[in-house]
């Protein structure tokens, strides 16, 4: 880029500025060629300076309107410009005809702009012969290409077929990356070259502004890498410099020509592979020696590779069609066994090797309910916190996360998750968050650059500006820290998965919800009735003189499965409307009295240590209440260190009763409590002392404080947990 393109010169020259550089309007042309830019009424507003000395005296002036006598009164010239001026004004695409003349033999070259029209004039002098027989030999390059079935090959075909159709040294076939960069991943090239096929080009090597270029003009040729580009001539009071986009002889940056010449090109010649209105790829010709191709021939080469386009889409479909295909079958069995399981980590885990080959992914981590499985080799400390963090975040339910870096992840758990860098995790559950998470390991990546990727800033006779690589030596870079970039499809087909997945898991809690329900409300209706017989027979045989041993075995058992039996009537109350409250008057200290005196009287070995005020009244359902103490003194003393007192306290702080029961015991890992008020926790609870428990004593705790418009809470204040309830000494 010099610093006569168009670069505002106050601004520090780096390559976003350089990216900017005006290479569609550059004032020059090159000069096997001459070029004539009329406006809408036929007036001519620029020239090439050449143009008489390739055309005679005949060419219309400056500022002169066409007519038929100009360019010798040629009737197929003149009818060639009615056919353009014809056209529709969003109408670029070119017309060309060959003429004849005393001049000369050219092949002239029109096309619509948004202010007029363009026509140029290539010279045949010093441009190669179209070989004889040439419509067969571009014949058989396309009926090759037709019967390629692997990108791979319709790639490698290309390069052949466009070298024997033109004869330039070397032909490589670029494909972009997601970042622009390219890969030579087919060449054809003469022995006496060094090949380059495996080598990378950073994307600076074609800015933004020239990949739009090629997308719209999808063959560019440089001549002449050495040659003395030809300035346009301007009309009178004509300002706006001329757009060349579409042009056959536009210039070259002074970048790109100093980029060919460090490369030992003297001449080159690119054609575009255009999918989906984006640059795929590119095939680029090179040649150590000056080398026009004729206009013929390279119309031929572009032809093949709109078809190489053609056919690249087509295979890329049906891989693509494929790959949906097979993820829409994993679908189907995933959602099915989902449906049926009773366990949703179990029907999970049995297509973890399906889940892994369809995501590409070396690692799976299941978790749901508190349940968690690993596959893959990652420790289970580090998939247990990388879900913790990934529940930290708040996810949406349904909404895919995904990474191929960990950089964004603490450092204690970058350090756990070793050599995993990629994640892909898909979050489902409606009573319970879940997770279905998919790992790739870090890609170490020699890249294999061709020469230093950097600009770097010089001063010649032009004054700074950024220059291109003067070495294009293999040089080596191995890249660390990043796992392979999930593909889109990749990503479309996990968020399909996902959204099958909470319907599937929301269908199965509400069949489980539906069958927990009845299951409830039938047991705590047909064991309350013989439970209370076992418990007045206890109560006859004591009266009567029996074994107190047994007798008192017999109470205590009735009087634990009544307390069962009134949670399992409690959740069906919650399944079917909720709870209901009896709100009176209540001496809180009087009903923290009687259920510590009820839970000493049950377990003498219990030490309990009241703090207390003589008197708290507050507004509240008494019996509800004794359900909340009675349940966290129960915890305190199952989970408690034995022979540690269990602290009960009872306050008032700001219009606010606060009931606190506190243990000696190490604290509640953290993966159990995010769900430690959520019903049915009996895989969490571990204790010895409570194998018996349904899980429900702390759901419905807190179900009957939030009935108080309080809460219940917990915490770990060492070496005591902690288990805090709070509700409003006045209801409404």
């Amino acid at each position: 880029m010099s610093a006569d393109a168009g670069i505002d010169p106050g601004l520090p020259l780096t390559l976003d500025n350089c990216a900017s550089e005006p290479i569609h309007t550059p004032g020059h042309t090159q000069p096997h060629g001459t070029l004539f830019g009329f406006d809408r009424d036929g007036v001519l507003r620029y020239r090439s300076a050449n143009a008489a000395s390739l055309l005679g005296e005949s060419i219309p002036a400056l500022g002169e309107t066409l007519n038929v006598s100009h360019f010798l009164g040629d009737e197929i010239f003149h009818e060639l410009i009615a056919t353009v001026r014809a056209s529709d004004d969003g109408d670029a695409i070119p017309h060309a005809i060959e003429i004849h003349s005393a001049q000369g033999s050219f092949h002239v070259v029109a096309h619509r702009t948004a202010s007029g029209f363009i026509c140029e004039f290539e010279s045949a002098v010093n441009a190669i012969p179209t070989p004889k027989n040439f419509p067969f030999t571009a014949h058989r390059a396309t009926e090759k290409l037709r019967r390629q079935q692997t990108v791979d090959h319709l790639l490698n075909t290309a390069v052949e077929e466009l070298r024997r159709m033109t004869g330039f040294d070397r032909v490589m076939a670029y494909r972009f990356r997601h970042d622009d960069s390219g890969d030579v991943v087919a060449e054809s090239v003469d022995a006496a070259l060094r090949p380059f096929v495996g080598q990378r080009y950073p994307a600076g090597d074609i800015p933004a502004q020239a990949r739009r270029l090629y997308v719209i003009n999808t063959l560019r040729l440089i001549a002449d890498v050495g040659a003395i580009p030809v300035p346009v001539e301007v009309a009178a009071l004509t300002t706006a410099p001329l757009d060349m986009s579409y042009g056959v002889l536009r210039s070259v940056s002074p970048v790109h020509l100093e980029y060919l010449s460090n490369m030992g090109v003297n001449a080159s010649m690119s054609v575009s592979i255009v999918i989906g209105g984006k640059l795929w790829g590119m095939l680029a010709c090179h040649h150590r020696t000056p080398r026009r191709v004729g206009y013929t021939v390279r119309m031929a080469c572009d032809v093949l590779a709109q078809l190489l386009a053609s056919h690249v889409q087509g295979t890329l479909a049906r891989e693509l069609v494929s790959l949906v295909d097979a993820a829409a079958s994993l679908r189907s069995r995933l959602v099915e066994q989902v449906l049926h399981a009773s366990d949703v980590i179990v029907a999970l885990a049995a297509e973890v090797d399906a889940l892994r080959a369809a995501f590409g992914a070396q690692g799976v981590i299941l978790f749901d309910g508190g349940k968690l499985q690993v596959f893959g080799g990652l420790g289970l400390p580090a998939a247990s916190a990388l879900v913790q963090w990934l529940n930290a975040a708040s996810p949406t339910s349904g909404r895919i996360v995904h990474m191929d870096s960990i950089d964004t992840l603490p450092e204690a758990l970058r350090r756990q998750m070793q050599t995993w860098r990629g994640l892909l995790a898909l979050p489902f559950g409606v009573e319970s968050q879940g997770w279905v998470l998919l790992l790739r390991r870090e890609q170490i990546e020699t890249v294999l650059w061709g020469g230093r990727p950097e600009k770097t800033l010089v001063t010649g006779p032009l004054g700074a500006r950024l220059t291109p690589r003067g070495s294009f030596d293999l040089w080596q870079e191995t890249v660390r820290g990043k796992a392979l970039p999930w593909e889109s499809i990749t990503l479309e087909s996990a968020q399909k998965l996902l959204d099958e997945l909470v319907r599937a898991d929301a269908a199965h809690q509400t069949e489980i919800s539906r069958a927990r329900s009845q299951l409830l409300a039938m047991l705590g209706h047909d064991l309350r009735d013989p439970l209370q017989s076992i418990a007045n027979t206890a109560t006859l045989l004591e009266k009567s003189g029996g074994d107190g041993k047994i007798t008192r075995r017999l109470q205590n058992s009735s009087t634990r499965m009544q307390r069962l039996v009134g949670q399992v009537m409690d959740m069906s109350l919650l399944h079917n409307g909720g709870l209901t409250f009896n709100f009176h008057e209540l001496d809180m200290v009087s009903a923290v009295s009687q259920m510590i005196s009820e839970t000493r009287s049950a377990h003498p070995g219990l030490e309990v240590m009241p703090l207390m005020p003589k008197q708290l009244l507050a507004q509240a359902d008494g019996d509800r209440m004794s359900q909340v103490i009675g349940n966290l003194l129960s915890n305190a003393r199952h989970h408690g260190t034995p022979s540690e007192p269990v602290l009960m306290g009872l306050s008032l702080r700001d219009g606010m009763v606060r009931i606190e029961v506190s243990n000696v015991g190490l604290p509640i890992a953290p993966e159990l409590v995010a769900t430690l008020f959520e019903p049915f926790k009996r895989i969490n609870t571990k204790s010895p002392t409570n194998r018996n428990g349904l899980g429900l004593g702390l759901y419905i705790a807190h179900q009957i404080m939030a009935g108080h418009h309080g809460q219940l809470v917990y915490e770990y204040a060492e070496p005591y947990v902690v288990f805090t309830a709070t509700f409003p000494q006045r209801q409404g």
